[in-house]
């Protein structure tokens, strides 16, 4: 890879969308099944009998609807965005794959009673999709600014975890002042990583 900060954001969500759209659909289910096992470590650790906010991975995402499975069989209740028009995501419990559907931007949500952006107070661990994310913390969102919105209003001891794969836990990405520093990476070969960047819950 080139030096960061000879890129900009476009040109790091470029480059990692296609890379991610060249990973082979076996690899891609192995990596799924892999973190589905990370993140039921985490909600037993972390979040027993709590909540962890998460998301549906879409696409080229990595994992699947089995990592929030996973999360609820490990005993945490779980919440996922509900998306709306540009501002703080809104949310809803989780109660299994049979309960989603199809919302704003074809993105598969909870059917249930829709909770305010404050739910996300609720959660002590908060899954967070990104595109990668640097050794301080540093995350790389598609960049239309949802969990930019949303972060602020989670809990001051929230456990902020980026979920990517592998190489995508790089040197250094490009930082704005509103961006909101990731605590840990959850990868598929190596599970929980620690980042060195400062982050609520640390």
């Amino acid at each position: 890879m080139n030096i960061a900060g000879q890129r900009d954001k476009n040109q790091w969500r470029a480059e990692v969308s296609a890379r991610r759209a060249s990973v082979a659909a076996p690899v891609r289910a192995g990596e799924a099944a892999a973190l589905a096992g990370a993140a039921a470590r985490v909600a037993a650790d972390w979040a027993p009998a709590g909540w962890v906010a998460a998301y549906v991975p879409v696409g080229t995402e990595p994992g699947s609807t089995g990592m929030l499975d996973a999360l609820r069989s490990a005993g945490a209740r779980v919440l996922l965005p509900v998306t709306g028009p540009p501002g703080p995501l809104d949310w809803a419990e989780y109660s299994g794959a049979g309960s989603l559907h199809r919302g704003r931007y074809d993105l598969l949500e909870p059917a249930g009673a829709r909770m305010s952006p404050a739910a996300i107070e609720l959660a002590g661990v908060i899954l967070v999709p990104a595109l990668a994310v640097d050794r301080r913390g540093v995350r790389l969102g598609r960049g239309a600014g949802y969990y930019d919105r949303t972060l602020p209003a989670a809990r001051p001891d929230a456990r902020l975890i980026a979920v990517v794969r592998d190489e995508e836990v790089v040197a250094r990405l490009p930082e704005e002042p509103h961006d909101r520093r990731m605590g840990w990476a959850l990868t598929p070969g190596g599970g929980l990583r620690r980042l060195a960047g400062p982050a609520s819950g640390n």
